[in-house]
C-alpha cells in the first residue's frame, strides 16, 4: 500500500513538472519570438532616423575674452552653496561657470548644477525664455516653437534621464521635441516621431514595460528581465527532469 501511494506521489510530482515545463515553453517562445523580430527590426531600421536628430545642429560659439574672465575662486566664495567643481562652458555663445554642487556618476543621474555669468558673476536661470532660446540654438528645421514645458523624471522621450528638464516642442513635420536641463541648459537630447516609434521595439525588446513594476528604465536593468531568467532557469530544470524520467524508461536508444 505504501509503495502505491508512493507511485502515484511520485506520477503526481512528473505531471506537475511537465505541465509547468509546457507552459514555460509556451512563455519562453513568445519572448524569444519578440527578440528575434526586434532584433531584425534594428538591423534593417534606418539608424539616422531612429536617434531623432534630423533636425539638430552644433550650437554657435564664440571667442572668450579672457581679460574680462572673473576669477572662479572668487565665484567659489561667493556661492551660498558648497561647491565642488568648476568649469568654463559656453551657452548661447556666451561664457558660463557650470558650478557642480552635486555630480551624479554620469550626466543623466541626479546632479545639482548652476551656471553663473563669467563676466558679471551674476546667476543664470534657465526659465521658459531661456530655454525656447538654448532649443532653437540647436535646432535647424523651419518650424516654431509650439511650446514649453518643465518635466521631471520619468520622462518618456528620454527614460534614462534622472534630472528635471525643459521640453521645448516645435510645430515640424516631425514633431521635434529638445531636451535640456533645467538647471545647467546641458542638451539632453532631441527627439520625434521617428525616434518614439524605434522607442517602442526597445521597449519591448529590454522587456522595459511601463505597466509593470515602477515603470520604464530604458534599458535591461529592470525587474522583468530577472522574472524572465527566473522563469527560464526553471524551464530548464523542467525539462532536464523530464530527459532523465524518459533516460531511465529507455525512451532513448542509442545505435
Amino acid at each position: 500500500m505504501r509503495k502505491v501511494n508512493k507511485n502515484k506521489s511520485k506520477l503526481l510530482t512528473l505531471s506537475t513538472v511537465k505541465t509547468l515545463h509546457k507552459w514555460l515553453s509556451l512563455f519562453v517562445f513568445i519572448q524569444l519570438f519578440i527578440w528575434l523580430g526586434t532584433g531584425l527590426f534594428f538591423n534593417l531600421m534606418d539608424h539616422d532616423k531612429a536617434r531623432g536628430n534630423q533636425n539638430r545642429q552644433s550650437a554657435a560659439v564664440q571667442i572668450i575674452d579672457n581679460q574680462r574672465l572673473l576669477n572662479p575662486n572668487s565665484i567659489i566664495t561667493n556661492s551660498s552653496r558648497q561647491v565642488s567643481e568648476v568649469a568654463l562652458i559656453q551657452r548661447l555663445a556666451h561664457p558660463y561657470y557650470l558650478l557642480t554642487h552635486e555630480k551624479g556618476l554620469y550626466s543623466h543621474f541626479k546632479s545639482d548644477l548652476s551656471l553663473v555669468d563669467a563676466y558679471t558673476g551674476i546667476e543664470l536661470t534657465i526659465d521658459e525664455n531661456v530655454a525656447g532660446r538654448l532649443a532653437q540654438a540647436t535646432y535647424k528645421g523651419v518650424g516654431g516653437i509650439s511650446g514649453v514645458v518643465k518635466l521631471s523624471p520619468p520622462i518618456a522621450d528620454m527614460l534614462k534621464e534622472r534630472n528635471t528638464v525643459w521640453q521645448v516642442n516645435f510645430s515640424d513635420d516631425l514633431e521635434t521635441s529638445v531636451y535640456l536641463d533645467a538647471s545647467s541648459g546641458r542638451l539632453v537630447g532631441h527627439s520625434n516621431e521617428g525616434k518614439r516609434f524605434v522607442d517602442f521595439f526597445f521597449m519591448l525588446h529590454f522587456m522595459d514595460y511601463p505597466f509593470l513594476g515602477e515603470g520604464s528604465v530604458g534599458g535591461f536593468n529592470n525587474g522583468q528581465i530577472a522574472f524572465f531568467a527566473l522563469l527560464t532557469l526553471v524551464f530548464c530544470l523542467t525539462g532536464f527532469i523530464w530527459v532523465i524520467e524518459l533516460l531511465r524508461k529507455g525512451r532513448y536508444k542509442f545505435s
